[in-house]
């Protein structure tokens, strides 16, 4: 029996490789995978606010993690980010609830803010990740109160474009993401008037996608 072609690389970055798999989901209408949003979350964070202490960025799989987790081990992976130190954490969060495996049918943003003592779920779908959200928050509490009680902390479900098909939540993610970020550095909390994405910056995200790509690797071949 012949062996299946082995896929060839198109960037690494960091502690994501794309492949020619994940490039073709950003050509078309696909729903976006781990990897891609991997990838931007590293970019947001390595090259976007590479001088910023304040800010992080949390990927997919980690994020999958934390949320299977018992609440006593989220210390595992939160200890090596430093999580304590950031005023704005941001998770990508899918619906996934098999434990350590990549997957699901929906993204939402999660978001931390230290400053506010907040938590916040952006969903484009009409908070359809909010229970995976309460399971989230649950455990990133206890994880910064330190195992002392938490009580009803509670999350805030921010205004936000809907999508208008069923694929395009990652992007929404995406987007979402980038205004915040930016939004956070310039007012130090998210309440009271936090940025919505628009229905345009959703059209084009995939088109800036690739582009960053091309970018990253024309620059590792120079």
């Amino acid at each position: 029996m012949s062996k299946m072609p082995k896929e060839s690389n198109v960037l690494s970055f960091h502690d994501t490789i794309l492949r020619k798999s994940d490039i073709d989901i950003l050509k078309g209408p696909y729903w976006l995978n781990d990897t891609i949003i991997s990838f931007y979350f590293e970019f947001l964070e390595k090259i976007v606010y590479k001088n910023d202490p304040n800010l992080l960025f949390v990927s997919p799989e980690v994020t999958q993690c934390m949320k299977m987790l018992s609440e006593d081990e989220v210390g595992l992976f939160l200890d090596p980010l430093g999580i304590r130190t950031k005023k704005f954490i941001f998770f990508a969060l899918n619906d996934n609830e098999a434990a350590g495996s990549c997957g699901g049918s929906h993204w939402s943003l999660f978001i931390y803010s230290q400053p506010e003592d907040k938590y916040f779920h952006v969903d484009s779908c009409n908070d359809l990740n909010f229970e995976q959200a309460e399971i989230l928050q649950h455990n990133v509490a206890h994880y910064l109160s330190n195992g002392a009680p938490i009580g009803n902390r509670g999350i805030t479900s921010l205004d936000c474009l809907q999508q208008i098909n069923g694929y395009d939540c990652g992007i929404h993610v995406l987007c979402n993401v980038d205004l915040i970020a930016k939004h956070v550095k310039q007012t130090n909390g998210i309440m009271p008037l936090c940025p919505k994405a628009e229905a345009e910056s959703v059209r084009n995200k995939r088109c800036q996608l690739l582009v960053i790509i091309s970018e990253l690797v024309q620059n590792q071949r120079s």
